[in-house]
């Protein structure tokens, strides 16, 4: 017989019997919440956490046994009274116990998720987030898993730079927590299940939610992600009880509204970017809330939006009951470089008078008056910071370098000379502290035509990868500017600082190791590997007269921008608990 008939033939008969025989693998079921698929994790938190509002963490500074909100304070200082781990014990301190936040299932956008949440803990309870929509209840003084909750998060959610998620809030017996896809939740602190939720952004545009809410009064603040598609940026409040919408405050202006003279572009303000994704904070005696904001958008291609673009690298001052601005100072006027503005704003009172301390991804380190908005000196604490100069005292701006269709070496990078980790302040040692990435980058402008859902970048900005780049954390007297220390690392600093009465403050490394530093001179006191790279916010509390340190760990993130050596390093996810023996 042929061989080929012979092919043809059996071929069709195996066709026949895969089509008589019913297959007996079940490929549909029915879908289950999270929780209901593990029975093991049958808790319930303490109650404690009802007792949590606006005003109890207003006075946060007077329980430091807890850490009640994303700063540990209104303040956004990330110091603890807390002193029982000091300069002369420090060097004692051991594992407690450890949390491993495993998953299940697929992953949306699996190369570059991170664990950079803030745990919150309430008399004796943790809650943590984690990146893909997980959120824990722990008891914090031995990790034992309370409840756990997981919101659905598709696959294809548009993520600029990474599946991550930087924390919750609690408040009325609530932990609220906005998903990557954009849903604000408010769970039952006692059992985790969900009470409510509000959808604040659109995916379809290229919108997502990577940040900690913040709890003002009796309203849930949060804010948008994604100036890199070209979207509108906006911070939004809610009715903490019933999820109810309240304000909704977009950065960039429209046409007729006070700054969009700013935009010479007649339509560039519906994508003009300015997404307001970290954490604000709050003056309750001003009764002003401090929201800063991201880039324009494209992100290197200012032909088409030509201009300051307000209120784009912005610190915004907002009335919390109407989301009206009271007044804005812009760090990076008609930005070209993506040095969005986003980072932390720490309200500090020195020599009577009300500040507020902001270090820049543009290199420099602002102290404003809070109350006016008014600079009182700007100070370059990144000296390699070459695209322009910013005047000390009147906070001018002389632009030096701009990016080219060829491509131009510029400092700082593409993640700025402080990526989004939080600096300290210590009311002790009366100096501020920052992380810095020590990278530059080469940048590129090339016209890109606006898709929505599309990144909109108008250009690139690009590492080195083969390089080993640097990172310090630096020290500084918000009274005059000057640099005090500086304790020089391995690679770029990309987590956040903790500061403790102490006189102590932990910072980890990409590499993992978790170090404390004397806040005063910053000598190296105690240093702790713990495996996998640290990009988070690290916090302390107590039980029972026991100080304990947390930090979650688990390296990732957008990489390529500030630390591309270590793309294929451990990329492990643990919350790691340190206290003394």
């Amino acid at each position: 017989m042929n061989l080929r008939l012979l092919a043809a033939l059996t071929l069709m008969s195996m066709v026949a019997a895969c089509a008589q025989r019913p297959s007996p693998l079940q490929i549909t079921e029915k879908g289950r919440p999270f929780n209901e698929l593990d029975q093991s994790i049958l808790g319930e938190a303490k109650p404690a956490s009802g007792a949590v509002d606006s005003a109890r963490i207003a006075r946060a500074a007077n329980e430091p046994q807890n850490w009640l909100t994303y700063y540990g304070g209104y303040h956004a200082q990330r110091y603890s009274r807390l002193d029982q781990i000091n300069r002369g014990n420090v060097k004692n301190l051991r594992p407690a116990w450890v949390f491993q936040a495993g998953v299940i299932g697929l992953v949306a956008s699996p190369a570059t998720y991170a664990f950079e949440a803030a745990p919150i803990v309430v008399d004796g309870t943790m809650f943590v987030s984690c990146w893909d929509g997980y959120v824990w209840a722990l008891d914090a003084a031995n990790g034992r898993v309370l409840w756990r909750y997981r919101h659905a998060i598709p696959l294809d959610v548009p993520l600029c730079c990474g599946n991550v998620n930087r924390g919750v809030a609690v408040a009325d017996g609530k932990v609220f927590v906005a998903s990557t896809n954009g849903h604000l939740v408010a769970l039952d602190a006692r059992t985790g299940k969900r009470l409510w939720q509000q959808v604040f952004v659109d995916v379809r545009a290229g919108e997502s939610a990577t940040m900690a809410p913040l709890v003002v009064k009796d309203k849930v603040v949060v804010g948008s992600s994604g100036a890199e598609y070209g979207v509108r940026g906006h911070i939004d409040a809610f009715d903490l009880r019933t999820g109810r919408p309240v304000w909704r405050r977009y950065v960039v202006p429209k046409p007729g509204e006070p700054g969009s003279e700013s935009w010479g572009n007649k339509e560039a303000w519906q994508r003009g970017g300015g997404a307001a994704w970290i954490t604000g904070s709050y003056d309750p005696d001003l009764n002003l809330l401090y929201w800063s904001t991201a880039n324009p958008s494209p992100d290197f291609d200012g032909s088409v939006r030509p201009g300051d673009n307000l209120y784009t690298n912005s610190v915004l001052a907002l009335d919390p009951d109407s989301g009206e601005i009271r007044w804005h100072y812009q760090w990076t006027p008609h930005d070209v470089w993506d040095y969005d503005g986003v980072s932390e704003n720490i309200l500090f009172d020195l020599d009577g008078r009300r500040l507020l301390a902001h270090f820049d991804k543009n290199g420099y380190l602002f102290i404003l008056d809070r109350q006016s908005g008014k600079l009182v000196h700007a100070t370059k604490f990144y000296p390699r910071a070459s695209w322009g100069e910013i005047d000390a005292k009147n906070g001018r701006v002389t632009v030096k370098l701009m990016p080219s269709p060829e491509g131009v070496e510029i400092c700082p990078g593409p993640a700025g000379a402080k990526e989004w980790p939080h600096g300290a302040y210590s009311p002790r040692t009366r100096l501020l502290y920052t992380p810095v990435v020590d990278v530059c980058g080469t940048f590129k402008v090339a016209r890109t035509e606006f898709r929505e859902g599309m990144p909109y970048w108008g250009g690139d900005a690009t590492v080195k990868p083969h390089q080993v780049h640097g990172g310090q954390v630096k020290a500084f007297d918000p009274a005059t500017g000057r640099e005090v220390w500086t304790w020089q690392a391995r690679h770029p600093i990309v987590a956040s600082l903790l500061a403790t009465a102490g006189d102590l403050l932990f910072v980890g490394e990409p590499t993992g190791e978790l170090n404390a530093l004397d806040s005063r001179t910053g000598e190296l006191l105690w240093q702790f590997p713990n495996g996998s790279g640290i990009h988070s916010n690290p916090v302390t509390y107590s039980i029972g007269g026991k100080q304990y340190v947390a930090v979650p760990t688990g390296w990732g993130g957008w990489m390529k921008g500030y630390a591309p050596e270590l793309y294929g390093a451990s990329r492990g996810t643990a919350l790691i608990v340190f206290a003394l023996p």
